[in-house]
């Protein structure tokens, strides 16, 4: 866990959530689905101007109000209160009424408007010996709002279809202008700038578009009875507008380790021209080399503070103005200089850097193997060992401070590969074992597949042991959810390697670029070149194994 005082900016206690529910109200159309949005007031406290779905607080009253509500066998006591007090919400605004007769049928126009939306809605649908169909209401999502807002909801999306032979009216008090509108509609008329939606809204709607028929959505909401998925997105800066984002998404990790409490302050945009803190003992750097394979650039970190120096990790590609925006950013401080591994991308920078320094900080790392390409040759100053520490103390203002990064041999991209975990912090430097935004290649000889997902495992023990919450890797962004990062990248692998393996069993006397059209057919053809090295990596490995294991 990254100690408080390494973060950048004063904590604030984001404030308190309050539970309210949304109902989407869906009908199938010859375009496809259709879905009820309304206009919030202009005075709204929340979202002022914004098209929604129909909701609001949940009450005391929704609560106790499950005797008279239909209720399925899955449905629990949690989720049926939200799904009555969407069926409230969506009488009291929109005049919808979600409940059936005495007799199984649904509640009718005469029904509606022997009902006062302002009065206790329940004890009124009892009185006319009304049952709330609430048993037809499914949980879709379960958004929790930004920290940074100053009102917050934890907020189920319910979704169910709209009753037939019913007219949406709005309350023209807290809702306007009810109109049915397709999710792909609903998009381009924001994106146009004339319905204005927020972002859980956008992000639904995205979703949405999945779904060819009502049935379809329904069925998938039943299917496990809990959200399809839960988010509370973070925000930051990308050219000096909030840009928010879903945990799914690249940004996420990297805000929510640098603003915890969901402060709007931290910029996205990549550049070279100067670090980014990310904490007050982490600095970034991204090398001026962008492309297909280093995607924004390859970052290079520089781990420490004034007070105990700094240990400069993976200083890039022997760039000269890199170099310099590097030392220069430690003050020229640099007391070890660390190469994850010996890619051109990585580790050509490390002499020149070092020459920089007035005090000659040691190359530190695994020397190339015999399996290295020519471009990939390094041999450091000293050999890093396995669980080695490398440690900076120095006196600041509050006391001792320290810095220890553990060395964790992980080979499989590169024989000579290596971690770094920040043990104080639980951070992981991966090197490009571990890539936010795209998936490492693995590229024999010197790359071997067994090898790299044993270190996937290896890195899963280390953060269990470390208390690792989040890995920076040397290209892209803060990877956050350490553990579940690395189930994903180990799953994805797998999966892959599965679809090798039907490739090899479809084509038995295919070629290499055959299987590679086959089991990367989801991937540009562009890039089936480089598929082919890790394409290889896998097809090694299913030889190896012993018969029976593939």
């Amino acid at each position: 866990m990254v100690r408080p005082t390494q973060l950048l900016y004063p904590q604030r206690e984001p404030a308190l959530l309050r539970p309210a529910a949304t109902v989407l109200l869906l009908r199938d159309s010859p375009q496809g689905i259709e879905v009820l949005m309304t206009r919030r007031a202009m005075t709204a406290s929340f979202a002022p101007g914004a098209y929604v779905f129909p909701g609001g607080g949940v009450d005391a009253l929704d609560a106790a109000a499950h005797a008279q509500a239909a209720r399925r066998a899955g449905q629990s006591e949690l989720h049926l209160t939200q799904a009555i007090a969407a069926i409230r919400e969506s009488f009291e605004e929109l005049g919808i009424l979600l409940a059936r007769r005495g007799d199984g049928a649904l509640a009718n126009a005469g029904d509606i408007a022997a009902l006062d939306r302002k009065a206790p809605f329940a004890a009124q649908c009892a009185a006319r010996g009304l049952r709330l169909a609430a048993d037809e209401v499914f949980v879709l999502a379960h958004w929790i709002t930004d920290r940074d807002l100053p009102r917050r909801f934890d907020v189920p999306f319910l979704v169910t279809r709209m009753p037939t032979g019913q007219t949406p009216v709005a309350d023209e008090t807290e809702q306007f202008e009810p109109v049915w509108v397709r999710p792909a509609d609903a998009l381009a008329r924001h994106q146009a700038g004339s319905f204005f939606i927020i972002f859980p809204t956008i992000r639904t709607l995205q979703r949405l578009q999945a779904f060819a028929t009502v049935d379809a959505v329904l069925t998938a909401c039943a299917a496990t009875e809990q959200p399809l998925w839960t988010s509370c997105p973070r925000a930051g800066l990308l050219a000096g507008k909030e840009a928010r984002y879903m945990e799914h998404e690249h940004p996420y990790g990297e805000l929510a380790m640098v603003c915890p409490d969901g402060q709007i302050v931290h910029a996205l945009d990549w550049q070279s021209d100067h670090p980014v803190a990310l904490l007050k003992n982490v600095m970034r750097l991204t090398a001026p080399n962008p492309g297909a394979m280093t995607g924004p650039g390859t970052n290079s970190y520089l781990v420490g503070d004034p007070a105990t120096g700094y240990i400069a990790i993976d200083p890039g590609p022997a760039d000269a103005e890199h170099l310099e925006r590097l030392w220069r950013a430690a003050d020229g401080r640099i007391r070890l200089i660390v190469c994850t591994h010996s890619h051109p991308d990585h580790s050509p920078g490390a002499k020149p850097l070092q020459a920089l320094c007035q005090n000659t900080p040691p190359i530190l790392g695994l020397p190339s193997a015999p399996t290295a390409r020519a471009a990939s040759a390094f041999t450091p100053d000293r050999a890093l060992q396995d669980q080695e520490l490398l440690v900076l103390t120095g006196k600041g203002l509050e006391g001792e401070i320290t810095h220890t990064l553990q060395v964790i041999f992980t080979p499989g991209h590169a024989a000579n590969h290596l971690c770094l975990v920040l043990l104080e912090d639980g951070l992981l430097f991966s090197g490009d074992h571990v890539l936010n935004g795209s998936t490492t290649v693995v590229d024999p000889p010197d790359g071997d597949m067994t090898a790299y997902l044993d270190s996937l495992d290896i890195l899963s023990a280390a953060c269990d042991a470390h208390g690792v919450e989040f890995i920076l890797p040397a290209h892209g962004y803060v990877l956050g959810a350490a553990r579940d990062a690395i189930a994903h990248l180990k799953a994805h692998r797998l999966k892959r390697e599965a679809r090798i393996m039907a490739a090899m069993q479809a084509r038995p006397d295919g070629t290499l670029d055959d299987w590679v059209a086959l089991a990367y057919d989801d991937v540009p053809t562009r890039m089936w070149p480089v598929a082919a090295r890790s394409l290889l990596a896998h097809v090694e490995r299913l030889r190896s194994l012993p018969p029976g294991n593939n």
